[in-house]
């Protein structure tokens, strides 16, 4: 890759670094999203010298982490690669781990016995190795870190406009209460979001975007890097232990299911849906999808009312989705309101895969919808998120207009006395009053976001509380 592509998950690896005690970290996320890149660049950040161990290229390298003591283990790596890591001044980095037991359980021996060592992990397909009765897990001795795609905000850093990302990082609730964003700094936002739908948070396909844009704005190079890395993708199914025909028939559907309550038959009718269910699951593992549970929302957690007959799927990235849609920036700058396509599939799925990894990073990613699916009125919530002890309702439409009944039903039924709304207008503060048809009045502060703004949901949330209290 060109040039360090600054990430805000850096920041969790530098308070890490500082930490005593300090427990290794196990990344985990899906393949091609970016950890051993992190991990780079983090090392630089840092000034710790990388001695990097990666068992699916080298795995006779297994056989040095088959004891239980940290400094024999150095020792047999020095011998087998020449490199040498020494506390405080390297970083030792064990990628694809998921390809080495012994060395998930040796990580233990590390906490133990040489806590002063630096040790990151790192796994695409870790889960399936956890999922192993016989997988040795070094229980209280690490620390998870999970990570998605790269944020809006370190995408516009990458293309240069790190002001404007710190502007967004910093803009604050009085200035969406007084809609004061300039129209122009609106649309130039909304053109770089547009960008970023097409190419993704995927690192080698934003690096291959800033690539060309140093000669001029050019998707080709980018669209081969995404279709690469489906490639790679489909390369795994081997790997899921399942029919790799049956998960290949559901990767190819999930970007067509996107923001809809997931059906199989939509997958296969010729399939049983058992089935296409293992199949999907086998994706979930491997974090290639994941499933938003419809949950009842009457209170945190949202996870303990969750129905997991109901859900919906999120793809891995935007970026992908709209290569596997067939959608280019053209697509999404025709005037009338383009993003509508697939029932807007791609603004719900920017804003889902934002708030998946919008907590710390060493909280396990999970997302929730609401619905009621009773005759003559029913109603859904796209998402519906914890900030504190209350229950946040988010509607994201994908352009500057959209009905907002779903919206009152769950305000009036849940007693929600806020609630987040993404679409294309500049933001927003306001006090909404609105009748229902049985003539009940729901009154709430309606926080309206520009799509753009999903990063700084939950800093803009937690400043309405504060002004509410003051």
């Amino acid at each position: 890759m060109p040039d360090m592509l600054q990430r805000r998950e850096i920041a969790h690896l530098e308070a890490w670094a500082t930490r005593r005690p300090r427990k290794p970290i196990v990344i985990r996320g899906a393949r091609q999203v970016g950890k051993s890149t992190l991990v780079r660049e983090f090392a630089r950040a840092a000034g710790l010298s990388l001695v990097a161990v990666d068992f699916e290229r080298n795995p006779e390298l297994r056989e040095a982490f088959t004891g239980r003591d940290p400094a024999r283990v150095l020792a047999l790596l020095r011998l087998l690669t020449g490199q040498t890591a020494a506390a405080g001044t390297h970083l030792l980095f064990l990628d694809e781990i998921q390809a080495a037991p012994e060395a998930l359980a040796a990580l233990r021996y590390f906490h133990e016995e040489m806590p002063e060592l630096h040790v990151l992990a790192a796994g695409s397909l870790l889960e399936f190795a956890l999922a192993e009765t016989r997988f040795p897990m070094p229980v209280g001795r690490v620390e998870y870190m999970h990570l998605g795609p790269m944020h809006f905000e370190d995408f516009a850093i990458a293309t240069g406009e790190a002001d404007l990302a710190g502007f967004l990082r910093g803009f604050p609730l009085h200035s969406v209460s007084r809609n004061a964003l300039p129209g122009a700094l609106h649309r130039k936002c909304l053109d770089l979001l547009r960008r970023y739908w097409v190419v993704g948070g995927l690192p080698e396909a934003v690096a291959a975007f800033v690539r060309a844009s140093r000669v001029a704005v050019d998707f080709e190079a980018v669209a081969r890097v995404l279709q690469s890395i489906v490639a790679t993708y489909r390369d795994d199914f081997g790997k899921y232990g399942r029919s790799r025909d049956g998960i290949r028939r559901v990767f190819d559907r999930l970007p067509h299911l996107v923001a809809r309550k997931f059906k199989y038959v939509e997958v296969s009718r010729d399939h049983r849906a058992a089935d296409i269910g293992a199949a999907l699951e086998h994706l979930c593992m491997a974090r290639v999808a994941c499933k938003v549970f419809r949950t009842a929302a009457n209170g945190v957690p949202l996870a303990a009312e969750i129905n997991e007959r109901f859900f919906k799927c999120l793809h891995v990235d935007v970026g992908l989705l709209c290569a596997a849609l067939g959608l280019d920036l053209l697509d999404l700058e025709r005037p009338g309101d383009p993003t509508l396509v697939n029932r807007g599939a791609v603004a719900e799925q920017f804003v889902g895969q934002h708030l998946l990894y919008s907590e710390a990073p060493y909280r396990t990613p999970a997302l929730h919808y609401w619905a009621r699916e009773t005759r003559n009125a029913a109603a859904e919530i796209d998402y519906v998120i914890a900030a504190g002890r209350r229950v946040v309702p988010v509607e994201v439409k994908a352009g500057a207009t959209g009905s907002l009944r779903s919206l009152h039903q769950f305000v009036r039924e849940k007693s929600a006395g806020l609630a987040v709304r993404f679409n294309a207008d500049p933001p927003s503060l306001s006090a909404e009053s609105s009748t229902l048809p049985d003539g009940t009045t729901v009154r709430y502060d309606l926080l309206s976001l520009p799509l753009y703004l999903v990063g700084q949901t939950r800093r803009l949330i937690g400043e309405t509380a504060v002004e509410r209290s003051s």
